[in-house]
């Protein structure tokens, strides 16, 4: 037998693919841990804990309340604390939602990216997540307060 029948590749390079490579290694991770014991405090992996889905997802849920509820607290007088997001609103509020859930959606990105690694040499990066968690529903239930102080008023 000659060396190309023992060739077993199809003759497609999926590294030539793009996007369709990046769109098979999503679905098929395969780095959980790292390669070597030195690798283990930050492993740079393609597959993240379940665990960390629910409290992204919550995080994405409360920022869309944010949103909403800002918008609503802006028609009562109130104003925009973040400069960014100011920039936004009362103009186009297409554009404020859009921004908003992109700047929160990368940065949980980075967060979850992180999230097997320890930051400043001691705290899990996946405490960060449960911090930001908390920051955000402690946000929602400030401006929730806000609003009743603003209905009754």
């Amino acid at each position: 037998m000659s060396a190309t029948e023992f060739d077993r590749r199809s003759g497609i390079d999926r590294r030539n693919q793009g996007l369709a490579a990046y769109w098979h290694g999503a679905r098929n991770p395969r780095r959980r841990g790292g390669r070597r014991a030195a690798d283990l405090p930050y492993a740079i992996v393609d597959w993240h804990s379940p665990r960390l889905l629910i409290p992204v997802f919550t995080i994405l849920c409360l920022c869309v309340l944010d949103g909403l509820l800002t918008v609503t607290l802006m028609k009562h007088g109130a104003a925009e604390m973040n400069p960014i997001m100011a920039l936004f609103l009362p103009h186009d509020l297409l554009w404020f939602a859009f921004v908003k859930l992109a700047l929160t959606g990368a940065g949980l990105c980075v967060l979850v990216a992180c999230s097997r690694m320890k930051l400043f040499r001691r705290i899990p990066g996946e405490t960060f997540v449960y911090f930001v968690l908390g920051l955000y529903s402690w946000l929602v239930v400030y401006e929730l307060h806000m609003l009743e102080l603003a209905a009754t008023g």
